[in-house]
C-alpha cells in the first residue's frame, strides 16, 4: 500500500471519527498528531492525511454544494457516514489539489468505498465522483 494510500485511509479515519463522534475536526487532528510524533514509521502518512483533512475543511462549503448537486435523490444526511468521508476526500483531490490526477482520486476513492463500506458503495461513490469531474471539466 502506498505512502499516499495509507494517508487517505487515515484521513478517512479522522473525517469518519468526527462526524460519527460529532467532533470538532481540530480535536481529532490534535490527538492523531499526538499520535504520529510517537511514530515516526508514519509520518508520510500523516503529512498528507493532514493535507486532506485539513483540505477538506477549508472547502468543506464548496466540497458539500458539490455532492448535494450532483448526488441525484441524495442528500448529505441521507448517505452512509463512511461514504460521506471517501467522496469528501476524493472531491477535495479532484477539484482542490492538482497533484492527483482525477483518476487516480476516483480510483482510490472506489477502492476504499469497496474496502470499507457497503455492496452498492463503490458504484454511487464512482457515478457520483464521475458527474462531478465531467461537470467541473476536471481531468
Amino acid at each position: 500500500m502506498s505512502a499516499r494510500t495509507k494517508a487517505r485511509k487515515r484521513a478517512l479515519d479522522m473525517l469518519y471519527g468526527a462526524d460519527v463522534r460529532d467532533q470538532p475536526i481540530h480535536v481529532i487532528l490534535t490527538a492523531e498528531a499526538a499520535r504520529a510524533a510517537h511514530e515516526p514509521a508514519r509520518e508520510a502518512s500523516w503529512l498528507y492525511a493532514r493535507e486532506i483533512v485539513d483540505g477538506v475543511f477549508d472547502h468543506a462549503a464548496e466540497i458539500d454544494e458539490q455532492l448535494e448537486t450532483y448526488a441525484q435523490g441524495w442528500t448529505l444526511a441521507r448517505m452512509p457516514v463512511v461514504d460521506r468521508a471517501i467522496l469528501r476526500i476524493g472531491v477535495w483531490e479532484m477539484l482542490f489539489n492538482p497533484q492527483v490526477p482525477v483518476a487516480v482520486a476516483i480510483d482510490e476513492a472506489v477502492e476504499a468505498a469497496k474496502q470499507f463500506s457497503t455492496d452498492d458503495s463503490a458504484g454511487f461513490v464512482n457515478g457520483l465522483l464521475g458527474k462531478i469531474a465531467q461537470a467541473n471539466a476536471v481531468s
